[in-house]
């Protein structure tokens, strides 16, 4: 077992404007959910505190200081947050698992995948180019991209560090100030994010750290006038009231929400290789993923052989607490989550699901007061249950036989989200027929969970609007502005007689 004890946390003040405060808002209760244990009690972001961040974050963003450095210069910032982070990489990853629950190796890789971001987008910020467009006229033609000025993120408590930084590091790329509000149940990865970068040295006003209820801050960020875009990363109800509230101040917005991503397995599939991926994709980080395989399509010919295999090799995946090294499924964020996963499992049992391993939280002593469950596999229930089409963002999976082509992408295509996908096959012009033909934002071959920031990421349907990450990121926090350049000095013809006369 990883002994953390060496490791404080945060002590709970915000970062308001690069001032750290005592929030002024309603008290959250940061807890430990591999035991209940309390990390930190802290007052949240209250409307004043926001007004007060944002007050200082437009004079910091006009500032020449900031607003005048050239791209080179600015990417001096990104590069010190990114060696900030890895300097402190265990510290993060034992304050994003106390916050979180997540195992110390996912926690580990996702604060070197926040360094990485914030390096890429330095190296974005050196090698973009503006566009001298093709002249078509007696005017030289050129576009040019500026920063929209004040950007907030809000971003969710599921993989907080890494998500903070795919919104934080374009926006700040892009010379945008930027006001971040993490998730209630997991605020303190990303006050500690907050003074990595202060200790970077970014001109202070620039970036804030005001975690709060949805109602009081995120509706103040979603409807200041001062608030040229908004990037969020949640749940589908929560952005669609956020898109309404965008369209009346017609401010663009990125959208990331849900997922019920199918994976598909062909009969010629290698059978261990896609157990592994397919055990990964849904139950690691203990299903609590948008992208989560959740729903599995097995070609009915081989469906009798492989899903006895899964389940077996599900029921050996380890369930332990998230400093054990040999965990594998670790606690959820927080027992409310847990109980809501519960009660999904209960409501597939009522449609007629058969639970074939799982549906339950762990029996012993190392598991009474967490919030654990076990990882579950349902079978027998149709594509129209409502396990297979709602978001339960927990470790549970159903599995649906197919016949063909035809039928999977049928079912597959048969849902409101749209964000990912897995194939298995060794046959790649059928997983290149078959991922063209389904919708969604994100194709996995033979592989799932594998990302890369230089890759744009979103989804369609009800999996949200816009793309995140890769070069044209940065892009999507800028204004493009566009010059026409006289290059004959001749006055316009025009004016003809009118100027002669005159």
């Amino acid at each position: 077992m990883y002994d953390a004890s060496n490791i404080t946390l945060p002590d709970g003040k915000l970062f308001v404007g690069g001032e750290w405060e005592t929030g002024t808002g309603a008290e959250i209760t940061s807890i430990f959910p591999a035991d209940g244990s309390v990390n930190r009690v802290l007052h949240g972001a209250s409307r004043a505190d926001g007004e007060r961040a944002i007050a200082r974050a437009i004079a910091a963003q006009a500032d020449p200081a900031w607003r005048g450095l050239k791209p080179h210069e600015r990417a001096r910032f990104l590069y010190a947050i990114a060696d900030g982070i890895e300097a402190n990489i265990d510290r993060i990853a034992v304050i994003q698992s106390r916050d979180t629950g997540k195992t110390l190796s996912e926690t580990r890789a996702l604060a070197g995948s926040a360094a990485g971001t914030f390096r890429y987008f330095g190296a974005v910020l050196e090698t973009s180019d503006e566009d001298l467009t093709v002249q078509r006229g007696n005017a030289l033609t050129l576009s040019v991209f500026e920063p929209l000025g004040l950007v907030a993120a809000i971003t969710p408590w599921n993989s907080p560090i890494a998500s903070d930084a795919q919104k934080i590091a374009p926006a700040l790329a892009a010379g945008n100030a930027v006001l971040l509000k993490p998730a209630s149940w997991s605020p303190l990865v990303s006050l500690e994010l907050a003074r990595i970068v202060e200790e970077a040295g970014l001109p202070k006003g620039l970036f804030s750290v005001l975690p709060g209820a949805g109602r009081e801050i995120g509706n103040l960020l979603v409807e200041h006038p001062d608030i040229a875009r908004v990037s969020f990363t949640g749940g589908t109800s929560t952005g669609r009231m956020l898109a309404r509230q965008a369209a009346e101040k017609l401010m663009p917005v990125s959208l990331e929400l849900g997922g019920k991503s199918p994976t598909i397995v062909f009969e010629d599939a290698d059978i261990n290789q896609t157990i592994a991926g397919v055990m990964f994709g849904v139950f690691s980080s203990t299903g609590q993923s948008c992208i989560a395989g959740a729903r599995l399509f097995v070609q009915r010919s081989i469906y009798d052989e492989f899903v006895p295999k899964l389940v077996a090799a599900t029921k050996r995946l380890k369930v332990g607490h998230p400093f054990d090294p040999a965990t594998q499924v670790a606690s959820m964020v927080h027992f409310e989550h847990r109980d809501s996963v519960a009660q999904y499992v209960t409501m597939a049992r009522a449609e007629g699901a058969e639970v074939l391993c799982g549906g339950e939280a762990p029996d012993g002593d190392e598991y009474k007061n967490g919030a654990y469950y076990l990882p579950t596999i349902l079978a027998g229930v149709g594509n129209d249950a409502r396990i297979c089409r709602e978001e339960v963002f927990g470790p549970v999976l159903v599995v649906l036989p197919f016949d063909d082509e035809a039928d999977v992408i049928a079912q597959s295509n048969d849902n409101d989200y749209g964000l990912a996908s897995g194939l298995w096959t060794r046959d790649f012009p059928k997983a290149w027929r078959v991922g063209r033909a389904i919708s969604t934002g994100t194709v996995w071959v033979n592989t799932y969970k594998q990302f890369s920031i230089s890759t744009p990421f979103g989804g369609e349907k009800d999996s949200g609007m816009g793309r995140e990450k890769g070069r044209e990121g940065m892009r999507a926090y800028m204004a493009q502005k566009s010059f026409y350049v006289d290059l004959i000095g001749a006055p316009h013809p025009w004016a003809g007689a009118a100027l002669e006369a005159s």
